[in-house]
């Protein structure tokens, strides 16, 4: 690998949704529409499980890191997305690209974490229901989320070391819709063999073991699931996982099909799709899903929106009287 002072180029072009400019300005409405969907409802997803009392514990602590998380994780590319729509160059530095490929690839770990964290305390809750609250306790909840968080911010770390040490001297137009490790190494002047060696590897590892954590905890799970006599008992249980089950295959697939693989050629349509799916849809659907598809937390926003209309009802009585 040569040094970085080989390299002659200080910005890239961000080829983004290339060849579809006459629909650039429809692709830019839905984009920010959706985006404000994402941070509307993972907001409030986080502010509900805050300020209701009931809903401290540890499965809805758990949901409202990774909604605070989704708010991070989209602003790392989203935002620099829809400039790219409006923008005709759309280009970003070199120090800009390192940065926003760090950021992205550490909130995307510490989200592969926190689900398998969320899979282990669905695994205490109804495999081992009698000792769970001791061992679940919010000061392990704290701990494990703080690790997610520590371990996503430095596990990338390696990798970004060896791309910013590449020599990149031309061409610097990357086949994405936003900095990412595969296309930035496709660009690199030099062979580039053991840093796809090493980016697989890590990746490798750092899916590999939370799925493995997940199957392991759901497959305790469903084995304790049908022997529940009842058959209400046994749809509550099932119900309760099955929002992050749908969340986990989602995330994951989508990431394990673009991550996990030994080569630094690939389809750029394949690529821009997948990484639409893990970076726009994945964060939209994740509150949508928790909370519809959760009674709790439903009830805790009816709750809140028929308080905050009877506050604002009597607020505009006593402003007719005081007139």
């Amino acid at each position: 690998m040569g040094p970085r002072n080989q390299s002659t180029v200080t910005e890239f072009i961000i080829a983004g949704f290339s060849g579809i400019h006459h629909v650039q300005p429809i692709l830019y409405v839905l984009l920010l529409f959706t985006y404000l969907l994402i941070i509307t409802g993972n907001v409030v997803v986080f502010l509900v499980i805050q300020l209701q009392p009931h809903l401290h514990v540890p499965m809805y602590f758990f949901i409202s890191v990774l909604s605070f998380l989704e708010l991070w994780y989209t602003a790392v590319t989203i935002p620099k997305m829809l400039s790219n729509l409006l923008n005709m160059r759309k280009s970003i530095s070199f120090s800009g690209c390192l940065l926003q490929v760090y950021f992205f690839h550490s909130l995307g770990i510490t989200e592969t974490l926190l689900l398998a964290s969320m899979a282990y305390d669905r695994y205490l809750a109804i495999c081992t229901p009698l000792h769970y609250p001791t061992i679940m306790t919010s000061q392990r909840c704290i701990k494990l989320a703080t690790a997610c968080w520590l371990c996503g911010f430095l596990y990338p770390v390696p990798e970004i070391i060896v791309i910013s040490r590449l020599p990149f001297c031309g061409p610097n137009v990357i086949e994405h819709i936003f900095c990412d490790l595969s296309p930035l190494l496709s660009l690199a002047c030099t062979d580039t063999a053991a840093s796809i060696i090493l980016d697989f590897s890590l990746n490798a590892s750092m899916v590999s073991g939370p799925v493995v954590l997940i199957v392991f905890s759901y497959v305790k799970i469903i084995r304790v699931i049908l022997k529940i006599q009842s058959s209400e008992g046994r749809r509550k249980a099932f119900s309760t996982c099955a929002t992050h089950l749908i969340v986990v295959v989602m995330f994951f697939g989508s990431v394990g099909f673009m991550y996990m693989r030994l080569t630094k050629s690939y389809s750029v349509n394949y690529d821009k799709c997948l990484a639409v799916i893990y970076s726009v849809i994945t964060p939209l659907c994740n509150p949508v899903i928790y909370s519809l598809r959760n009674k709790e937390i439903k009830k805790a926003i009816w709750k809140i929106a028929i308080r905050k209309q009877t506050s604002t009802k009597q607020d505009q009585v006593c402003s007719v009287l005081s007139h």
